[in-house]
Formats: structure tokens, sequence, C-alpha cells
């Protein structure tokens, strides 16, 4: 059995406009800075064996603080990465709604079998991320790890794991916030959801 501490990596400069960052390599504001430093204070008491992330630099900048608050070297592995929202990249939905409005109204609809133009299969996404954390799981067996990765990414792995359709990702976990923790088990290929989008105190 290995415990996962999922975490959204902390606000970015795309935050305040709501834009779709996905693959794109967007920084950290001075609050996603705060953010990173309050989840290192966590990190700190909880001691977690390990500190996990994408290799995105809004989740690394994220999971360093952790890291160094135990000792450790953050694992940065590419699957964990946020799906690449493809000709959504950098738009609000109001941007998209004026650029491809029928596909956005298909995307509403069903974000997975009508994913974004261009975008990353979200089937592919999971799977990805799935393999990823078995991975992380046989490392660190009766652990209890931070992997700090992305919010499309983490909900989706969610539906996957727990056996909630894919395409419902969106209406069964419509928010996640930055830095908030969200606790899955995962024990001979079975999930169990522990904890869910817990804040942590008012960053620095």
């Amino acid at each position: 059995m290995t415990r996962l501490v999922l975490v959204r990596h902390g606000e970015t400069e795309w935050h305040a406009e709501n834009r779709y960052a996905g693959t794109s390599d967007v920084a950290l504001t001075p609050r996603g800075l705060g953010q990173a430093r309050a989840l290192a204070a966590w990190a700190r008491t909880a001691r977690p064996d390990a500190v996990w992330c994408s290799d995105l630099t809004r989740a690394r900048e994220t999971a360093a603080p952790s890291a160094a608050a135990i000792g450790a070297e953050p694992h940065v592995d590419g699957r964990l990465r946020e799906l690449d929202f493809g000709q959504g990249e950098g738009l609000t939905r109001a941007d998209m709604e004026r650029r491809f409005p029928d596909a956005l109204r298909a995307f509403l609809a069903d974000p997975v079998a009508c994913h974004l133009p261009g975008g990353e299969d979200p089937n592919a996404a999971v799977r990805r991320h799935i393999a990823c954390l078995d991975d992380i799981a046989a490392r660190h067996p009766g652990g209890r790890v931070l992997v700090v990765a992305h919010s499309t990414a983490i909900r989706l792995v969610l539906c996957g794991l727990l056996g909630i359709p894919l395409r419902d990702y969106r209406r069964r976990f419509p928010t996640l916030g930055n830095c908030a923790l969200t606790e899955i088990r995962l024990r001979d290929g079975d999930a169990a959801l522990l904890e869910f989008n817990t804040p942590l105190g008012s960053p620095e």
C-alpha cells in the first residue's frame, strides 16, 4: 500500500485570466511561490518519503521547497505534466468562443470524446499518469509520497482510478485549489480516495 498526496501547482501568471496553460511553461506568481512555501511547511511536518513532480516549471517551482524541507531532491517525471490543450493553449474560454465556438461547445458537452482541437487525447493522458503513479507506488511501497502535478490531469486520474467516467471529470471534480491536498491510497491496483482538495493555510 502506498499513499500519494496529489497537489496542483501554485498560482501561475495566467491564473487571474483563467487561461488554459496545458503544456505551456508558465511561471508562478509571487502568491504561487508563497503557496509553495506553505506546502513546504506542510511537508516539514508530514515528512513524506519523497517528492515527485511534473517537468513543467510551475510544478518544479512548487515542488522544490517541499523537497528541500525533507532533505531530498525532487523526482521530475514528464509523465506528470498537464494535458496539451492544442489550439486552446494560452486562451480563455471567451477567446475560444470567438475562435472555434462549435469545438468549444462540443468540448464542454464531452471534454474527452471532443477534446480541444489539436489537443491531447485525455484517455492517453490518463494512461501515462496512472503508469507514473504505479511506478511511484512500486518505488515507495508502504510509503507516503507528495506528487505535484496539474489540475485537469489530477481530476482525470481520480476518475480513472475510482471508476468514474472520464467525461464527467469537470462535473464530479469541478475545481482543484492551488496547492490543496488530495490523497489517495493505492493497493494492488485498487485505489481509495482519502482526502480531496483540502486547502493549506494562507501563503506567506
